[in-house]
């Protein structure tokens, strides 16, 4: 089985990001892909997983305990795990790639712990950033400075990419896999 784990908001956001996260749901199913994500039933997760089943693809939530009560009751497999570093390590090994797309704190947390990890090379797996509407462009700029002034020494094409589309994305890991 292959999957893609998917850091988003558990919020509910702007249309212009839910057609994306839409598009890459269906894209994902389409290529071959199942639904690794963190479980709830809000929000962009709520797309994710409503895009993947919809479009005959599987889902398995991993959440965390606090958590719990907002778990999505008919997920093809739910992992309820004791805390977030437990979540977001269990996230990244049943998945063969990361994507990013709109959030909060708490996504923004997740791939800079999975991208710190891929800069140790304790695995290999592609992260793609999904820019909608430019949401993440100073996320950009800022790991360009890190680059540029010495606190990432691997160039950023190794570590990470940032896509404009979902087809652009799912393109990506493709071709990185």
């Amino acid at each position: 089985m292959k999957t893609i784990c998917v850091f988003c908001s558990a919020n509910d956001v702007a249309v212009k990001y839910v057609k994306d996260a839409q598009k890459l749901a269906k894209l994902m199913v389409k290529n071959g892909y199942d639904l690794v994500w963190g479980g709830s039933d809000k929000g962009l997760m709520k797309v994710m997983a409503d895009g993947v089943q919809k479009s005959g693809g599987k889902i398995i939530g991993i959440s965390v305990e606090m958590l719990r009560h907002s778990s999505r009751l008919n997920a093809d497999e739910m992992v309820i795990t004791k805390d977030l570093p437990s979540r977001k390590s269990l996230m990244l090994k049943r998945s063969q790639a990361i994507v990013l797309l709109v959030g909060g704190t708490g996504s923004l947390d997740e791939v800079t712990e999975v991208l710190e990890y891929k800069k140790h090379d304790l695995h290999k797996k592609p992260i793609v950033i999904l820019n909608t509407a430019k949401f993440y462009d100073g996320l950009k700029q800022q790991f360009i400075r890190m680059k540029k002034e010495g606190f990432i020494k691997k160039e950023l094409s190794e570590l990470l990419y940032f896509a404009d589309t979902p087809q652009d994305a799912i393109k990506y890991i493709n071709n990185n896999l």
